[in-house]
């Protein structure tokens, strides 16, 4: 998404990464491209594996009025058969005062342009988690696996997916700069702000605005983190970037998936941890990791939360580049 957030250092500051029009080029590599290695490290491989997986998540938020408000853009991930996608908490909520709001409708685009609406699940903003679902009839899903995040060794190749400045399909290589590295979650009040997520990955990877919510994957493909953030003190992507580690996603995904009895939403250890359950109210706007992008007037924009089917309701409004 589009808005720098608190200074890191005294000449660096954290942004979420999403896609602005500005700052250094995301390094691509087209699946009908050359081979590229990095050691063992096959990119193109990689890409074939998992491009297919990965998505453009669109948020559209209402405005107080209830008119259409802004739209933003993050990338998300397959991770099963039956529709459901992991992208990060701020790419589709935002907080305002002490309130977490919803973006009141979320569109998910995948590689081969085909393009449904999702309804979010669940978010988790102190891990800047979100669980969203699609209606997955007549669609040929590939998830991605989920790897572990408990051993990861500085110096090995990954790979960064997604859709940097609204350019989907996008992968960039490089390698773990730094293990262990302690963030902080992007929503919320500057009290709540506080909270850390830690062990999170630090990677020389091309990270850019656009990039929120798509998987960081290892040399075999499998998921090791969510590309979330940026150390920047320009706003562009300076070889700085972060991602929230797997092993906490995959326990944020665990709670936000609804269960037969409710557990999720009853569970006052679960409300301790921020954590929106699918039984909250669905309303909200998105934060500050997705692209922003122009507003254009129709039934998408005025629409309330979408269910979930195989073919949008309307066109929602085409992601464009816009200044900071």
């Amino acid at each position: 998404m589009r808005r720098l957030v608190a200074a890191i250092a005294a000449a660096a500051s954290v942004a979420a990464c999403g896609s602005s029009g500005h700052g250094p080029s995301a390094r691509t590599v087209a699946a009908s491209g050359p081979t590229v290695v990095a050691g063992a490290f096959n990119a193109s491989a990689v890409y074939g594996r998992d491009a297919g997986g990965v998505v453009t998540v669109i948020s559209v938020f209402r405005s107080a009025g209830g008119t259409a408000g802004e739209t933003l853009q993050g990338s998300g991930f397959v991770i099963s058969p039956g529709g459901q996608i992991v992208t990060n908490a701020h790419v589709v909520t935002v907080t305002g005062g002490a309130i977490t709001r919803r973006a009141s409708a979320v569109y998910v685009q995948f590689s081969d342009g085909n393009q449904v609406p999702a309804r979010i699940v669940g978010a988790d903003p102190n891990a800047d988690v979100a669980l969203l679902a699609i209606d997955s009839t007549g669609l040929r899903l590939t998830p991605l696996a989920l790897g572990t995040s408990a051993s990861l060794a500085v110096g090995a190749p990954v790979a960064a997916l997604g859709s940097p400045f609204g350019q989907a399909g996008s992968m960039s290589v490089g390698v773990i700069s730094a293990t262990n590295r302690s963030i902080q979650s992007l929503n919320g009040t500057s009290a709540q702000n506080s909270f850390s997520i830690p062990g999170a990955i630090q990677t020389d990877a091309a990270i850019n605005h656009g990039n929120s919510g798509g998987p960081l994957v290892n040399a075999s493909g499998a998921v090791i983190g969510i590309n979330s953030q940026i150390a920047s003190s320009t706003g562009g992507g300076q070889g700085v970037g972060f991602a929230v580690p797997v092993d906490t996603v995959k326990r944020s995904v665990a709670q936000l998936r609804p269960t037969p009895t409710s557990e999720c939403a009853r569970s006052t250890s679960f409300r301790s941890l921020g954590v929106a359950c699918a039984s909250a109210s669905p309303t909200g706007r998105s934060s500050r990791a997705s692209r922003r992008v122009a507003p254009r007037p129709g039934p998408a924009c005025a629409a309330a939360a979408p269910s979930s089917s195989s073919t949008p309701p309307s066109t929602p409004p085409a992601a464009t580049s816009s200044p900071s």
